[in-house]
């Protein structure tokens, strides 16, 4: 983790959620736009057991069948996840910051049972299952959760902070330097979504970008 060395500061962490694992940005509020804290890359799946990071595939495109060993992983990503973010979140707090909310960024929000392609159907299970991961991990933290799918983020961003595109990438893009480590999509998304929150989009309730059937 970065150096945390502010107090009382009002901030909030915006989440791109991948397949096991999770870009993690900590933006702190500033007159006009946020400045960037930390930026992390969290495991939410157990790298020890490489299974869990797709836990429903039993291969390329096949699906794992329900059982004692599916049961294993989806409980082992519980665990795993559950305390890689109670680390993160308490750091933040214990380092004084006043987070406000969390952000997500997703890639679907359809419903899983609606899918009839057993591909496609294996990849929504995963991204729901770790974005409850990180659902849950907000709220055992009293934190108010939203959520934007990735294609609706940039819409949402330029009606509520009032800037247009052009203007949110290169500010985006200007967040991140002089962050240590990488500051590709996932973190720019999560940064975003971070910003969101602090610019009022999360009112102490889950809100959720689109419809939860939508793809």
């Amino acid at each position: 983790m970065a150096h945390l060395t502010r107090r009382k500061e009002r901030a909030a962490v915006g989440f791109t959620v991948k397949s096991g694992w999770t870009a993690a940005v900590l933006v702190m509020q500033q007159a006009t736009v946020p400045r960037v804290v930390d930026s992390q890359t969290i495991d939410l799946s157990d790298p020890a057991i490489p299974e869990s990071r797709q836990p429903y595939h039993a291969g390329f495109g096949t699906a794992r069948a329900a059982g004692a060993r599916l049961s294993t992983l989806l409980a082992s990503v519980e665990r795993f996840g559950q305390r890689s973010l109670a680390r993160l979140m308490s750091g933040y707090q214990a380092a004084g910051y006043d987070v406000r909310g969390v952000g997500l960024v997703v890639g679907s929000l359809i419903d899983p049972g609606e899918i009839a392609n057993d591909h496609i159907r294996i990849h929504a299970l995963e991204g729901q299952l770790f974005r409850g991961v990180l659902e849950k991990a907000a709220s055992r933290h009293g934190m108010p959760c939203s959520i934007w799918r990735e294609r609706d983020l940039a819409g949402a961003a330029q009606a509520l902070l009032k800037r247009t595109e052009p203007e949110l990438r290169d500010t985006i893009a200007a967040l991140g330097r002089g962050v240590d480590g990488p500051w590709r999509s996932e973190q720019k998304r999560a940064a975003l979504a971070g910003w969101l929150v602090l610019a009022g989009r999360s009112a102490g309730r889950k809100s959720v970008s689109g419809k939860a059937g939508d793809e």
